[in-house]
């Protein structure tokens, strides 16, 4: 593949804390739902927890920097904090 296409995943930034938090956002909603139906899958609910404190974690990364994202980023995901 060349370098220098214009692929859409070239110009989306997946490093970002932004887009980490909203991918580790969706992946804890769904994981929620699965442990809904899935009460005794303790596994899941272990890997729900690291989730949560990686997602907790690059939260207050972006608050250190910068509390106008921060604020965006909760608002537009919808988070309580």
């Amino acid at each position: 593949m060349d370098k220098t296409s214009n692929n859409k995943n070239e110009k989306q930034n997946v490093g970002s804390s932004e887009n980490q938090i909203s991918i580790f956002s969706k992946r804890i909603k769904n994981l929620t739902e699965h442990l809904k139906s899935n009460k005794k899958d303790h596994n899941t609910r272990r890997g729900l927890m690291k989730l949560v404190g990686k997602r907790k974690k690059l939260l207050s990364y972006v608050k250190s920097k910068s509390n106008e994202r921060y604020e965006s980023i909760i608002k537009s995901l919808g988070l309580r904090r």
